[in-house]
């Protein structure tokens, strides 16, 4: 996204600040979010695409779809007959794995896309309902650590490697590389980006080429401690690795619920990062109490030292499961709007093709506006006091303020792409995880707010046809789980462009 006036940001963040649900239009699957004056819409829908599951990459490995994602705006065109050219990184996490972590080389992809969408609210050709967005694998970059050497998605076990230079400590493999399981992107004008990572959880920031060039630590209350010491394990141990002796931290980060969402604010001054679910100390023993995330936020002036300068509580969308039981939806993406405000994307688990249970129950992009919630960067809570024990925030602090914006699961938005959420648990059934977000222009005159808002999921690298790290395989589920692009179609006004 290009660069938007300060005045628009101020203004953005005081609408969003006093936000109200208003009624939904009258067209199919607009919903509106009125903002003191300023209305942002979601307007359904208008491209589906996908990559076969059995994609391989330059070096032969079976493609890894979208844990993150960025848009290259600069590159973004609209051509006269109403399609759109362009390119996007796509970022997969650590790899196939279902017995334990393996010593996939972490990578991103380059994907070529055109897109050809349908105005809001109608229906694509018969046969045509998800050529939306062609898209193509045009490159693949390794990943280094800041010596060179390759980084693995092996389990780092009770591994570290020691502060060396102006490199903290960080997770390390068995086999002596840099653990990384990549959750989000945010790219950099100079072509350099930031990576999230769950093991950490990190921020790293890579070269155009793939070097680390820096490694951001959170706050003491987020790194994940067993006895006593930073273990950045998150108990998937590799072949014939063995286990933690303590499954789960007892502070910090839970388990693979690490920085999954990133993004830069769209001045590109500061740079935020939110845990998936709440840490260990926050509710996080609990699936049922996890809901109080943390969303922090940097000064980027400096891209190699980044500077904490805000930090506040996200309380997760909470539901009801097909048990009956209080279950929490889990942030999977961000999108900054300003400072004080994103895009948040929470889904809940286990539930689409190539899962047991079919019909998921939550999934969503949601708005969370924190300029009014309690500032507690530098505080007692990021070090040994809790601030949401047993799911129950601290009566001192206030937290974020979080409503539905656009709901995945809309069976009538869906059904005019030909997709649908719940039985048949086929391919046409959405898969279970949904997490990369992007916004791009629509570069109308007459439509200067309005941006497609690109979702991706991640497939794990779910197929019949597979090939990592040496061998082949077939996932159990018997699924082939193709990368999907979701395109909406969505107004946000005070993000035009200088």
């Amino acid at each position: 996204m290009k660069h938007m006036r300060s005045k628009s940001l101020r203004l953005l963040s005081a609408a969003l600040a006093t936000f109200v649900f208003a009624a939904p239009v009258a067209t199919l699957a607009d919903t509106a979010i009125t903002v003191q004056g300023a209305t942002l819409v979601n307007k359904g829908r208008v491209a589906i695409g996908r990559i076969p599951a059995n994609q391989r990459d330059k070096f032969g490995e079976t493609f890894g779809s979208g844990s993150g994602m960025s848009i290259d705006t600069k590159g973004w065109t609209r051509n006269a007959d109403g399609t759109y050219k362009g390119s996007l990184w796509l970022l997969p996490d650590r790899g196939y794995n279902v017995a334990g972590t393996t010593d996939y080389r972490a990578r991103l992809n380059t994907i070529d896309i055109v897109l050809t969408p349908v105005a809001p609210g109608a229906t694509p050709p018969a046969g045509k309902e998800q050529l939306g967005v062609a898209a193509r694998l045009a490159d693949t970059l390794l990943l280094k650590d800041n010596k060179g050497t390759e980084t693995t998605g092996l389990d780092p076990a009770n591994g570290v490697r020691n502060p060396e230079g102006a490199m903290p400590l960080m997770p390390q493999a068995p086999n002596g590389k840099i653990s990384l399981d990549n959750e989000a992107i945010a790219r950099l004008p100079d072509g350099s980006m930031f990576i999230s990572d769950e093991y950490g959880p990190y921020i790293y920031r890579f070269s155009a080429d793939g070097r680390m060039l820096s490694a951001t630590p959170p706050p003491a209350a987020l790194l994940p401690m067993r006895n006593g010491a930073v273990n950045f394990s998150s108990n998937n141990p590799g072949p014939g690795e063995a286990a933690p002796d303590q499954k789960d931290p007892t502070s910090g980060r839970q388990n693979n619920q690490g920085f999954e969402g990133m993004s830069l604010t769209p001045d590109g001054k500061f740079l935020i990062a939110v845990l998936q679910s709440a840490t260990r100390q926050d509710g996080g023993d609990s699936s049922a109490t996890r809901q109080n995330t943390r969303a922090l936020v940097y000064d980027a002036a400096d891209l190699d030292h980044l500077k904490l300068v805000h930090e506040y509580v996200v309380p997760l969308p909470v539901f009801t499961n097909d048990k009956g039981k209080t279950a929490v939806a889990a942030q999977s993406e961000i999108v900054a709007l300003s400072p004080t405000s994103f895009l948040m994307l929470a889904r809940d688990s286990g539930n689409g093709y190539g899962q047991k249970g079919e019909k998921s129950l939550y999934r969503s992009i949601d708005i969370v506006d924190v300029s009014a919630a309690t500032d507690i960067a530098g505080s007692k809570f990021d070090s040994d006091k809790p601030v949401a024990p047993k799911g129950v925030i601290d009566p001192s602090v206030k937290p974020a303020v979080v409503s539905q914006f656009i709901d995945i699961n809309d069976s009538a938005d869906l059904t005019r792409f030909g997709l649908h959420n719940g039985a048949p648990n086929d391919r046409n059934n959405l898969s279970e995880k949904w997490e990369a977000m992007s916004l791009a222009s629509v570069q109308d005159p007459k439509l200067p707010d309005d941006y497609f808002l690109f979702v991706a999921n991640d497939n794990d690298f779910i197929t019949q046809d597979g090939f990592q790290v040496g061998a082949a395989y077939k996932d159990e589920s018997g699924a082939d789980v193709d990368t999907m692009f979701q395109v909406f179609q969505v107004t946000i006004p005070g993000l035009a462009a200088k």
